[in-house]
């Protein structure tokens, strides 16, 4: 049977999103299947959905606060008591920049390099509060995970055509795949079988669709409270 597949979208925008990331890419559950992740720009899913963003609905906003904190300390995930200032920022410029990498770097270390990148920037917009969605903090931050050379490039080529291009096939995918909001997983078990399933809370079911186990000890109690 073939190894358990899951795709998962990703803003630096979402805090949901960010704990995603940071549970498939940290607990072992996940050492079982093999983990892509794409990066999208949330404001266009949210635009093509007529989706309206939580922060604007009325006692949600507060309320996914809450949620944001509970579930970072049932998993241990690093995360600040209050969110970056001027929450939301247009995230065009991150997410194209991690288009850019992807376009930048051999296609056997595409993922490894983006994945670095996703933990320097969600580190650096989550926890320490930075803005990365400027030149200054975007350049430096990626400049740290892929070396000046490339970082520099990468910036250069973030706002050219090839980088637009993919960010926008990235995005129109993740719509396609039926996604509304983030995070949005698409999971394919080793049956061959693939569901999508969206929202943090959901990733018990991801969990079970693929087949994989969930721990048990310390980090049993956060993983028995998802759906």
């Amino acid at each position: 049977m073939a190894r358990p597949k899951l795709t998962l979208y990703l803003d630096t925008v979402s805090p949901f999103a960010y704990m995603a990331f940071w549970v498939t890419r940290h607990s072992p559950v996940f050492k079982g299947c093999d983990t892509t992740y794409v990066p999208i720009f949330l404001g266009g899913v949210m635009k093509a959905c007529g989706n309206t963003p939580p922060i604007k609905i009325k006692n949600k906003d507060k309320w996914i606060d809450i949620e944001r904190l509970r579930w970072a300390s049932s998993f241990r995930i690093p995360m600040a008591a209050t969110v970056p200032d001027g929450f939301p920022p247009l995230t065009l410029s991150c997410q194209r920049a991690l288009c850019a990498l992807l376009l930048a770097v051999p296609e056997a270390q595409a993922q490894e390099k983006l994945t670095a990148a996703f933990d320097a920037l969600y580190h650096a917009f989550w926890v320490e509060r930075r803005p990365i969605q400027t030149p200054e903090v975007l350049g430096e931050v990626l400049a740290k995970v892929l070396g000046e050379e490339v970082g520099g490039r990468v910036m250069q080529n973030a706002n050219g055509a090839e980088a637009k291009a993919l960010l926008a096939k990235h995005t129109d995918k993740a719509m396609e795949d039926g996604a509304f909001g983030l995070p949005w997983f698409v999971a394919t078990n080793a049956a061959g079988k693939t569901e999508a399933f969206w929202g943090f809370d959901h990733l018990g079911q991801v969990i079970d669709h693929l087949g994989l186990q969930r721990p048990a000890g310390r980090d049993e109690a956060g993983f028995r409270a998802l759906l």
